[in-house]
């Protein structure tokens, strides 16, 4: 279990790397937004994409 664990958050950090070293400006701009957004706004943000990476676990699994 542990080593399927370490081996998820490599691919996590892999795939949130390949904005910053592809389009590194524009990665700063795409940050620069997020950080204007309110509380509320990043937290729905932040739901969606958890439901959408469990119900692609549930179907790939």
């Amino acid at each position: 279990m542990w080593q399927n664990l370490a081996q998820a958050i490599c691919l996590v950090l892999i795939i949130e790397g390949i904005l910053p070293f592809l389009y590194p400006s524009r990665w700063r701009q795409l940050v620069a937004s997020m950080a204007l957004q309110s509380d509320r706004k990043l937290r729905v943000m932040g739901l969606v994409s958890m439901l959408i990476g469990v119900g692609l676990l549930l179907l790939v699994h």
